[in-house]
């Protein structure tokens, strides 16, 4: 019988009361740990959201080892888990804020991320309240025999992001979101999370906003583009077995990673 790996992804709609959504993420680690998951992934803007962007982002934000970290790592350590989710987090200038993804486990911190590419599309202007993260090494770490790699929502629409996670040994997308809802928005949520995974041969975990401002439908995928499981439109979770051989069984038969001719070069806009 082949090892696996259970891992969650979380789909609920953060709101303007920290406290409120940290009581929210424990609820959900409680409910995806009873039914075994030993990870769980969360949205974007987990510790705080408000819409429209308002001058409270700055005022909310917090540091890596602030309270929500904090509160984090005790949720994790109550229920022996990892869990991944958008933090909103301190900025240089004191105005702008860090669209962050924090990945902890009962020992703290172990890997964080900040969104490489702000949500400057479809009407939007994320860059008006966020500071891009710095291009740096790709952010994983190494959990229960796999790697995982974290990005976050739009970045989605970047294969070069997934390409540098790939090349740095990730076996596992993580990918907390807030995918806003719109005309085609819910056919290109699913459409790149399975693009991602069939073009880098990876899992790949994605967890959303439900609607109304977000498509919902947090799903987890497979190597090869199979949906594993997958939450629809509610406050829930979904949890998949994720197979510890199957990364290396489908790269064996479909090999385009060793195949390519082509590399990823960073550029600054």
């Amino acid at each position: 019988m082949n090892a696996t790996l259970p891992i969650a992804v979380a789909q609920f709609a953060p709101i303007a009361d920290t406290d409120a959504n940290i009581a929210a993420i424990e609820e959900l680690v409680t409910t995806a740990s009873s039914r075994g998951a030993r990870l769980v992934v969360f949205p974007e803007y987990s510790s705080y959201f408000v819409d429209p962007f308002d001058e409270s982002l700055a005022e909310n934000a917090q540091e890596l080892d602030g309270p929500f970290v904090e509160a984090l790592t005790r949720v994790a350590a109550a229920h022996d888990v990892v869990v991944v989710a958008g933090l909103l987090e301190r900025a240089a200038d004191g105005r702008r804020v860090r669209n962050t993804v924090v990945a902890v486990a009962a020992d703290g911190l172990r890997a964080h991320y900040r969104k490489l590419h702000l949500y400057d599309a479809f009407g939007q202007r994320e860059s008006d309240w966020v500071e891009a993260g710095d291009i740096d090494e790709p952010a994983t770490f190494e959990f229960d025999g796999l790697r995982f790699g974290l990005m976050t929502c739009y970045d989605l629409r970047f294969p070069e992001v997934g390409r540098l996670l790939v090349d740095a040994g990730a076996d596992v997308f993580l990918v907390p979101a807030e995918w806003v809802r719109g005309p085609l928005k819910e056919h290109h949520w699913r459409t790149l999370l399975h693009a991602r995974a069939i073009e880098n041969t990876v899992f790949v975990a994605a967890a959303d906003h439900p609607p109304p401002l977000g498509v919902g439908h947090s799903l987890i995928v497979d190597p090869q583009g199979v949906e594993l499981a997958a939450v629809g439109t509610s406050t829930d979770v979904a949890i998949a077995h994720l197979d510890l051989g199957a990364v290396e069984r489908v790269r064996r038969v479909n090999p385009a990673l060793r195949l390519r001719r082509l590399g990823v070069v960073a550029r600054d806009l």
